[in-house]
């Protein structure tokens, strides 16, 4: 991309590019502090960073073309990472909700769409985007369109963008705001990690009071196992790997002194972060 000099201003010039607009936290957010805590965490979230860029010409879908779907050979060479790296960033992206694969192979990246620059028609984008992915699931095929600020290029730029707080006398609202019921989750489970991620594990599960008593039932003798105790609750899973998995169906196994211990193995997890 090139730029012009002109009495001290800096002129673009008459073409348009497509660019990622990052915001200074974007590194400080949950899913990125959990995904950069695993081991190979850095390499995890160059491929992210890889990924959205690839997508933006094509808002956020990943498709090598209409009818074949990336798989992890092609994405490692497009990459430049190895097959086994690029399987497992893919499966904990899926893991922290940053991509969803659907059943035609085509990859969305969710959050795509808030780093796409900034336009009066950014709400509509979003939506746009969303109902893309709802139509593609359901087999429905929709006319492709990309909004009138993004043009396709071969160029990309990758721009972090410095926030702006603007003075204002309005009182500050907390970054995030959760449910009631999650919040009831959330005091009882042992380990407080990646509370965002495990939020949307949590409404996309439809968690309500009938369940969440069964949840916090499990979680009584759950915290009690072996496993969750052993090296200060180190095999502890996510809270939002508790979630999707569905962890308080588990079985409370019987042991041969008449107390009931589901402690298992100790298998390594993926969201185990070893401090």
């Amino acid at each position: 991309m090139q730029w012009l000099h002109n009495g001290g201003e800096i002129l673009a010039d008459n073409q348009k590019y497509y660019y990622l607009k990052l915001k200074d936290n974007f590194f400080d957010t949950d899913e990125m502090i959990v995904l950069e805590s695993m081991p190979d965490g850095y390499l995890y979230s160059n491929i992210l960073l890889k990924l959205y860029l690839r997508s933006l010409k094509y808002n956020g879908r990943l498709m090598f073309n209409d009818r074949i779907p990336f798989n992890s050979t092609m994405l490692a060479q497009v990459t430049r990472h190895n097959v086994g790296v690029i399987e497992k960033a893919m499966q904990i992206f899926q893991e922290l909700g940053l991509v969803e694969i659907l059943d035609n192979g085509a990859i969305y990246l969710s959050d795509i769409q808030n780093f796409i620059g900034k336009s009066t028609t950014e709400a509509d984008r979003i939506r746009s985007y969303r109902n893309k992915i709802e139509s593609e699931k359901t087999g429905v095929q929709m006319l492709y369109k990309c909004t009138p600020e993004i043009e396709i290029e071969t160029d990309t730029e990758l721009d972090t963008e410095i926030e702006k707080k603007p003075i204002s006398a309005k009182p500050k609202r907390n970054r995030a705001e959760y449910s009631a019921l999650f919040e009831r989750f959330w005091k009882a489970y042992p380990k407080k990690v990646a509370k965002g991620t495990a939020a949307k594990a949590f409404k996309k599960a439809k968690v309500d009071e009938s369940l969440l008593q069964d949840i916090l039932k499990a979680l009584e003798w759950q915290r009690e196992t072996k496993q969750w105790k052993a090296e200060g609750g180190q095999y502890i899973p996510n809270p939002a790997t508790y979630i999707n998995g569905r962890r308080w169906e588990d079985e409370q196994e019987e042991q041969p002194n008449g107390k009931n211990d589901v402690s298992g193995s100790c298998e390594y997890e993926l969201d185990v972060i070893r401090l």
